[in-house]
């Protein structure tokens, strides 16, 4: 088992659970978050979110769920060679995305839109109501009761307002600190994955070529290293093997900057990290330049494609539409959700019974559910 550094999330140290519980058996406390995690009835939905493409389109592409995989794959392998835990690590990445929306960034956007006037909507806070909250089957206690450090890595992203209102996970937005390292891990893993499975999916869909993306210079860089050594390969192991390339120089990159941060910033434990003045983990200079150009050119070149672009402006049109529905008459509502709407505090209350309802669906489903409220032939 991998040492670990003194910077590094223990669970001897764990700021604990919401709720007292006796330790597990045969597993630490931050396995137990994992498969709490795993066998929660969110996770299983990912397999039916959107990541670019929505789940109709083929069963090849990614949804949350492989996203979620590859998320924790990749953190795994860098909290092992950073010497940080790896079972934390694990956890809040399986965990990132339990509260997104369907239809991905597009139906998060409609639904915060829809929320404006009721608290806003943000996938990050919505994971962590997820967990603490929605998720509902212990006989004990309310959500999963994940650890602490778990339910902080969770939050990456959170306004002055709603950190207020969160108490100890949000403490750390209202005091400018730091998250663990492994939160921190974590959130850069998120972004080596999707940047690189978006390619290969927008490639894969005809969307992409690879004409385009030679003037992309992480991928011009191993496409040519590629080229130069294979003679003959099929476009499918072209792709592969250049973004296979491009995803291991951007952790082997990821590693070294941020050992090498670690070494001078000489932390002595987790509280040094926390109060440290930026975070820790990072790209080299030269390595963010060229994923910031990824990204500038996934966003100009995929995901503001026509034909991306046209299944998302419908995506957004079903995600207001069943917000309108459902907040304007609770009656539509399933009864466990009625429910909540009626015990819920004003509009404000009711507003977020809605958004959970909302946020809580697949792809397929929303889209059935909107069928079913506004399309005459579903009269049943």
């Amino acid at each position: 088992m991998t040492t670990l550094a003194p910077y590094a999330a223990r669970e001897d140290r764990s700021r604990g659970r919401r709720y007292a519980e006796a330790p597990p058996q045969g597993r630490g406390e931050f396995q137990r978050d994992r498969d709490r995690i795993v066998h929660s009835s969110a996770f299983r939905r990912l397999e039916y979110k959107t990541q670019v493409f929505v789940s109709h389109e083929g069963d090849l592409y990614r949804n949350r769920l492989t996203h979620s995989l590859e998320v924790a794959q990749i953190v795994r392998g860098l909290a092992r060679g950073l010497h940080l835990n790896e079972d934390l690590s694990e956890a809040i990445a399986l965990a990132h995305d339990l509260g997104h929306t369907p239809f991905g960034h597009a139906g998060q956007d409609a639904l915060d839109d829809c929320m404006k006037a009721y608290g806003g909507f943000e996938h990050n806070a919505q994971s962590l109501r997820v967990v603490d909250e929605l998720e509902d089957k212990y006989a004990e206690f309310t959500g999963l009761n994940l650890s602490f450090e778990t339910r902080e890595g969770i939050l990456k992203h959170c306004s002055q307002a709603r950190a207020a209102r969160l108490g100890d996970v949000g403490e750390r937005f209202l005091l400018k600190r730091q998250p663990s390292l492994e939160a921190q891990l974590t959130n850069i893993a998120d972004q080596i994955a999707y940047n690189n499975h978006d390619v290969d999916d927008g490639l894969r869909a005809g969307i992409l070529s690879i004409e385009q993306l030679l003037d992309v210079p992480l991928f011009a860089r191993f496409h040519a290293e590629v080229t130069a050594r294979y003679s003959a390969l099929t476009p499918r192991q072209l792709r592969h093997e250049t973004i296979r390339r491009m995803i291991n120089a951007l952790v082997i990159d990821l590693h070294g900057e941020t050992a090498r941060r670690l070494a001078d910033a000489g932390l002595a434990d987790i509280d040094a990290v926390r109060a440290h003045p930026e975070t820790l983990v990072s790209f080299s200079a030269a390595m963010q330049r060229d994923n910031r150009d990824l990204k500038r050119f996934l966003n100009e070149q995929l995901y503001q494609h026509a034909s991306v672009y046209r299944v998302m402006h419908k995506a957004r049109r079903i995600v207001r539409e069943l917000f309108e529905a459902l907040f304007g008459d609770g009656r539509l509502l399933p009864p466990a959700f009625q429910a909540a709407a009626r015990n819920a505090e004003g509009d404000a209350g009711r507003a977020r019974v809605v958004a959970d309802y909302i946020a809580g669906m697949t792809d397929r489903f929303a889209a059935d559910e909107h069928a079913r409220l506004y399309d005459l032939r579903h009269l049943r």
